[in-house]
């Protein structure tokens, strides 16, 4: 496992972390055994950056992940957790002081932290990317102790260049992967510049880039890749990386063609996110203890080749950006 400082922190993090949104829910049947198996299947590889939110499975995620830290002892791992999308409406208005600190309070109960390493805004509007008061609150927050850091998470590359205009956003969450390069061309240059930490979130495509997804697949009903796909709950480049389903399926097999004789095809898609220096850490997510091990798996996979990095590049520019490059 190869670890980098997350941003002016400092804090050695691992490149390949633990997403916990499938243990939260939306993801259809994960049971808590499997989720707390995956979760220490992780550290166990020597993953010590956890990725949550407080409104994954209301809660669940967070509170899955405390009970395990607790019961491993030890040095604790950095855990950020995310805040907003419990406002109803969500809107940029909502996002201030006093319904920051309430999530924030409510997270470090479900956590059993007294103080919390990250907090991210959780994809707001686009509008409160423009807005200083909403990082102020933040700031006055991080003032009395209950976080140590903030940052936010985008769905849009806009908003992470006027995130991190604000010298307090120590990180930013964005989606990139073989299907989404559009981070690479401005976003993180400039933030590798500002030395500010990137989280890279749905590295897999939602599991397309795993390689084992089919026409035949059939997702539950309570898993956003079914009631999901058109954006109907959420934004819709958070499904299947917002690529449509069957011009995607096509793409991956031309992505597996690439793919190194014993590699899986997961570990060589988050082994190309990890090609940009300015990626801090991926964190796929993991249903069980078996997926979790080949995340992690892929921090110490040999670099990938200049050829195959520019057929991935071509794959993208010709298959894949007339869908997505511009919406994000």
């Amino acid at each position: 496992m190869h670890y980098h400082n997350f941003g002016r922190t400092g804090r050695p993090v691992s490149n390949i972390g633990f997403g916990a949104w499938q243990i939260g829910g939306s993801w259809g049947s994960v049971t808590e055994e499997d989720g707390r198996a995956a979760l220490n299947a992780a550290l166990d590889a020597g993953i010590n950056f956890i990725d949550t939110a407080d409104v994954y499975g209301d809660g669940r995620s967070e509170k899955i992940i405390a009970d395990v830290l607790a019961s491993r002892g030890g040095q604790r791992p950095f855990v950020a957790t995310k805040a907003g999308r419990r406002l109803n409406p969500h809107t940029a208005e909502g996002y201030n002081r006093e319904n920051l600190e309430g999530f924030i309070d409510r997270s470090l109960k479900n956590l059993k932290m007294e103080r919390l390493d990250l907090v991210q805004l959780h994809c707001p509007p686009t509008e409160a990317f423009y807005r200083p008061d909403v990082f102020e609150a933040l700031d006055a927050i991080k003032a009395k102790g209950k976080i140590a850091n903030y940052g936010v998470s985008v769905e849009k590359v806009e908003e992470a260049l006027k995130a991190i205009e604000f010298p307090g956003v120590a990180s930013v969450q964005i989606i990139y992967n073989i299907f989404r390069q559009r981070p690479a061309s401005l976003f993180l240059p400039e933030a590798k510049k500002k030395n500010v930490a990137v989280i890279v979130r749905v590295p897999l495509a939602s599991g397309l880039l795993s390689g084992k997804i089919t026409r035949n697949t059939a997702f539950a009903k309570d898993d956003h890749r079914n009631f999901n796909r058109n954006g109907d709950a959420f934004d819709v480049g958070e499904t299947f990386a917002g690529v449509p389903f069957e011009i995607a399926l096509d793409a991956v097999e031309e992505v597996r063609k690439h793919v190194p004789g014993g590699e899986s095809m997961a570990a060589f898609a988050l082994r190309w996110i990890l090609m940009n220096e300015a990626v801090t850490v991926a964190i796929p997510g993991a249903r069980n203890a078996e997926q979790a091990k080949g995340n992690a798996a892929a921090s110490d996979l040999p670099v990938i080749g200049a050829d195959v990095m520019a057929a991935m590049e071509e794959l993208y520019r010709s298959r894949i950006a007339p869908h997505v490059h511009q919406r994000w």
